[in-house]
């Protein structure tokens, strides 16, 4: 690794513009972007996936091979990529920052607690529950129904346990409530991070939280605690991105981390903000498949943010394709499963194109994938009239993503310059349940959507306050484009589930809870966190 002084003086950061964190990580002060504001923006790349297997296709690590790649043929190239969770590094996924010969680093470090984000902002979300549950131990003042809390805790560890408890036990335990944990991906505050570009922002947006309800419907906010205050100064330092670097040197801002199947699944505005003004090229991932990632970014994060997309690349991995076409784990097929699963890379396809966005296809070769499967791929994609190249990132860095470096610089060489006029999914001023409606139609293909009891008292609690301009931020399961996470490859004639909908209006998010989804994931029966280990050098082991 190069120092992080290095590399920010390589593409113009300032060193009064860093706070270190050691030799190899730093953050970056917001305020540069004031002194970049005259710079024209660098083009954005998205990467996103077809519906994945349980192990993931490999998002991360295209990204970082990408940035390589681009590096290689001479491209100023940033990578943007979100803070990886402990529930996943811990459970069944393993590491965020990519794999190989493709990583960000230091790994360790980014992935177990960084710079501290995750912390501060989990202490914030608690903060503001043990406030809630003060207020109403020391009279209830503003009259908050203890039934009818609804801000939860948070803690970022998958732990079923705490999906439904109950606090206030013993006779000094204050407000006797049931109350429920949920990971910190999944808070409201980790989205808002995502958003915030300065102080006054942040505080704003904190203050816009509802942490719950009086017993005659009065919807009150952490304003109403006046908590935001103190909850931003815990953030002060999490609002600042952080710099790091790739396995080869090339720069990237690693920032924030909310969930691609429950929250937005992005990182920070602000980090993609200052990375395109320092870049000609800036390639960054959205979470889980276009139906789930691509489709928050661009419905919801592109609109607010107000930058352009200029290009995306599909991931596909032979083994996901097999996935789709019913291929258990314990089975080796071959090419029945591939025909049975291309549909799913066909969705996908379509999907992009229905925003009018051009894309190309990044093969994430792996060592067992056959000639005859490969081209299987490479002629079906062909059909489609698209493009698809084959990255080895993972074992060859760079050099194995240079081809998928050079489709990409061809393809936006034929792009043009101005503005793309993209086909969103809704308009914003719409009614929630409409934008819920074409989401479910629109991008999953659903022929109808039907809502619970429990959802349609919250559109009409939508209704009655004037909430219509929330966005909406759908929670599903990222195994299917259904909600049923066994409908696998590309269904029709299904129905959508709404089951509950959680109000997020800090950060402006109506938030649909389908099917059986959950905030707080559990961990398999043999986690990672079983492999996982440190010399007496502090060297750790197990965790990619």
């Amino acid at each position: 690794m190069r120092y992080i002084t290095e590399i920010a003086k390589d593409i113009g950061i300032a060193e009064d513009e860093l706070d270190l964190y050691g030799k190899y990580m730093a953050k970056v002060d917001p305020n540069i972007l004031a002194r970049l504001s005259g710079r024209k923006n660098g083009k954005l790349i998205l990467v996103t996936a077809i519906n994945p297997t349980s192990a993931g296709e490999g998002k991360t690590t295209t990204t970082i091979g990408l940035a390589q790649g681009l590096k290689k043929i001479g491209k100023r190239s940033m990578v943007t990529i979100r803070e990886p969770s402990l529930g996943p590094n811990f459970g069944i996924k393993g590491g965020g920052t990519g794999g190989g010969k493709c990583q960000l680093l230091p790994a360790d470090e980014i992935n177990l607690n960084f710079t501290g984000d995750f912390p501060a902002i989990s202490a914030a979300h608690n903060l503001l529950s043990a406030l809630i549950n003060n207020h109403i131990f020391q009279g209830n003042e503003l009259g908050f129904d203890p039934k009818r809390i609804t801000w939860k805790r948070t803690i970022d560890m998958n732990d079923r346990s705490l999906r439904q408890i109950v606090v206030g036990l013993g006779d000094q335990g204050g407000a006797l409530v049931e109350d429920s944990f949920l990971i910190t991906p999944a808070s409201e505050i980790m989205a808002i991070m995502g958003f915030a570009e300065n102080y006054n922002d942040l505080k704003e947006m904190l203050s816009k939280i509802t942490v719950g309800y009086t017993r005659d419907g009065k919807r009150l906010t952490a304003g109403d605690l006046k908590a935001q205050g103190a909850m931003a100064a815990l953030l002060k330092n999490a609002i600042k991105p952080n710099l790091v670097q790739t396995t080869e040197g090339v720069p990237g801002f690693v920032h924030i981390g909310p969930f691609g199947n429950i929250a937005h699944g992005h990182n920070s505005v602000i980090a993609d903000k200052i990375a395109l003004k320092l870049a000609d090229y800036v390639i960054t991932e959205a979470g889980f498949g276009s139906d789930l990632g691509m489709q928050k970014f661009i419905d919801i994060v592109m609109r607010r943010a107000g930058y352009n997309l200029d290009l995306v690349v599909l991931v596909v991995t032979v083994k996901a394709i097999k996935h789709n076409g019913g291929m258990k784990p314990s089975e080796n097929g071959g090419m029945e499963f591939m025909r049975k699963g291309i549909d799913n890379l066909f969705y996908h396809i379509s999907n992009i194109e229905r925003y009018g966005l051009p894309l190309i296809v990044s093969l994430n070769r792996f060592k067992e994938d056959t000639e005859e499967e490969i081209n299987f791929l490479r002629e079906e994609v062909q059909k489609k009239g698209y493009r698809m190249e084959i990255n080895e990132g993972y074992t060859k860095g760079g050099d194995g993503a240079t081809d998928l470096a050079r489709g990409v610089v061809e393809m936006l060489e034929k792009v043009s310059q101005e503005q793309r006029k993209i086909n969103f999914t809704y308009e914003r001023d719409e009614q929630v349940k409409n934008k819920i409606d074409k989401i479910a139609l629109k991008v999953y293909g659903a022929s109808k959507t039907e809502y619970s009891k429990k959802a349609l008292r919250v559109l009409k609690r939508i209704r009655d306050e004037k909430l219509d301009f929330l966005d909406v931020c759908m929670a599903k399961t990222q195994y299917s484009i259904t909600d049923d996470q066994t409908k696998l490859g590309w269904p029709k004639g299904f129905t959508i589930t709404i089951e509950d909908i959680m109000l997020s209006t800090g950060v402006g998010f109506a938030v649909p809870l389908l099917g059986e989804m959950m905030t707080m994931p559990g961990l398999p029966k043999h986690p990672i966190s079983e492999e996982v280990n440190i010399d007496d050098k502090g060297n750790i082991t197990g965790l990619l």
